[in-house]
């Protein structure tokens, strides 16, 4: 007979097996556990409300969501975690007493989405203070003592969506976050409201596309009044954008220390607002965007005689970028009118219309902006200077101006003037002469004594001879030899 074994010590084998197998697993993979002053469930960990001085150490590495609110945390070093947590996707750190964080303190957490510091005592925030975080969503800083804002504390942030900077201290617009090529191109809120912010720059922010222009969110704030703000809000008001829609109320300004609503300053005798059209010359290129409220809408573009614009048309100078956005290759005069986007999103569909005025004529450069009127202009003034120039510095014809001559006694008219082939009227030479040779030419006045019609002599008459007076010979530029001289009717003597 064989002997039979005892299942006992079978058991007892497997189970030292199995107990050796959990220790190796528990050696390689250490266990931590929950915080003493934390709540935990799965990957979520509460530590709010528990007047906490520092973080707790030994936070588990899974660490999904940490909740340290409503503590007593004055400073975030760069160890502040012993742990990376590479897990973690949001922080609430709002409620505490917060007056510096480490530009290190965000190392140990990079896929960071989520972080709540609000209601804190911040007063500054500094450069490169969140270059870490280059995953972050959303980022909350309202509620603090912040006055200045560095230029870079938002650099290399290029998921970030929202910001809220409302109430503190901030009395310098962050222009740089919002512009065209910024740093932050994903951003679409930043709250701004209940600061100190007293001056905007209107132009920029008038630029801004509306997808930004929605979440800009600037009231409560003490404004300087002007017609330009007024403008920049009322543009915001009929684009129904939710920064205005929502807070209508509470967007004011100041004027000798006293409150007006933005849209109410009567006594700046503003004018009203209107939306402004393209304007265009023959020939121009030109693109016209679809200004919509949200991002990555479907756009389709309808012309003035309601047919639609398609993206690529052989010969046509008309399409659609792939942005949406109406480009004109060269513009001609039928392309003016209205023309109509219709944009689709998840959220609402919105229509734009956009009036296009095309100036029936072109622009060949830069520098050469003449317009009708400005030239109209230039030859009104060259030709009243060609009439003062003929006026008063035309020169004086030599032979209008004769030199003084005694009165002749011979029968030689004052009142003519005389050509003769010989060199003068001497008698001494004149009697060997040809009478042949001697002639004279007389341009005589058409009326005056011994005169007929056409400036001929009457038969028997002569002409008269000024009597000698004692005022002297008269001039050859006295006024009957000027009009003698300048008479048509040659008479040969």
């Amino acid at each position: 007979m064989q002997p039979r074994r005892d299942p006992r010590g079978l058991w007892l084998l497997l189970l030292s097996l199995f107990l050796l197998l959990f220790e190796v697993a528990r050696a390689g993979r250490p266990v931590v556990s929950c915080p003493a002053a934390c709540l935990c469930a799965s990957n979520i960990l509460s530590c709010s409300k528990q007047q906490l001085p520092n973080v707790p150490h030994s936070l588990p590495s899974y660490t999904a969501l940490l909740d340290l609110s409503h503590n007593n945390l004055s400073r975030l070093r760069a160890e502040w975690t012993p742990t990376r947590l590479v897990h973690l996707q949001s922080l609430l750190l709002s409620h505490n007493h917060l007056n510096f964080i480490s530009s290190e303190a965000f190392s140990p957490v990079p896929n960071l989405r989520y972080l709540d510091l609000s209601s804190n005592q911040l007063r500054t925030l500094d450069e490169f203070l969140f270059s870490e975080l280059q995953a972050l969503e959303v980022l909350l800083l309202y509620n603090n003592h912040i006055m200045a804002v560095d230029r870079c504390a938002f650099d290399d942030m290029a998921q970030l969506q929202k910001l809220y900077l409302s109430q503190n201290q901030i009395s310098r617009f962050p222009l740089e976050l919002v512009k065209e090529g910024a740093k932050l191109p994903k951003l679409t809120l930043l709250d701004l409201s209940s600061n100190k912010l007293k001056n905007l720059p209107l132009p920029d922010l008038q630029k801004l596309p509306a997808w930004v222009k929605n979440g800009l969110y600037l009231h409560n704030n003490p404004l300087h009044c002007d017609c330009e703000l007024y403008q920049l809000f009322s543009h915001w008001q009929s684009r129904q954008l939710s920064s205005v829609v929502d807070f209508q109320e509470d967007l004011y300004c100041m004027s000798a220390k006293k409150l007006y609503s933005v849209f109410n300053l009567a006594f700046l005798n503003c004018s009203e607002y209107k939306e402004r059209a393209w304007e265009a010359h023959l020939g121009d290129t030109l693109t016209i965007k679809c200004d919509t409220k949200q991002q990555g809408m479907t756009k389709v573009w309808v012309t003035p005689s309601n047919e639609r614009v398609l993206d690529e048309v052989a010969n046509s100078t008309v399409t659609v970028s792939k942005d949406g956005s109406l480009h004109f290759q060269q513009v001609r005069v039928e392309d003016g009118g209205v023309y109509t986007c219709y944009a689709m999103g998840e959220a609402f569909n919105e229509t734009l219309s956009v009036e296009l005025k095309v100036y029936n004529f072109t622009l060949h450069g830069h520098h050469d902006t003449l317009n009708t009127a400005y030239t109209t202009l230039v030859g009104c003034i060259l030709s009243v200077v060609l009439v003062l120039i003929y006026l008063y510095l035309t020169p004086c014809r030599c032979w209008c101006r004769g030199v003084e001559k005694p009165s002749s006694h011979q029968g030689d008219s004052l009142s003519s003037s005389m050509l003769s082939t010989t060199p003068n009227h001497d008698p001494m030479a004149g009697g060997d002469k040809d009478d042949g040779f001697d002639r004279r030419v007389a341009f005589l006045e058409p009326a005056g004594p011994g005169q007929g019609q056409n400036g001929k002599l009457k038969p028997g008459n002569t002409l008269p001879v000024p009597e000698a007076t004692g005022k002297g010979p008269r001039r050859m530029s006295d006024p009957e030899s000027v009009s003698s001289v300048f008479s048509d009717t040659p008479i040969v003597v």
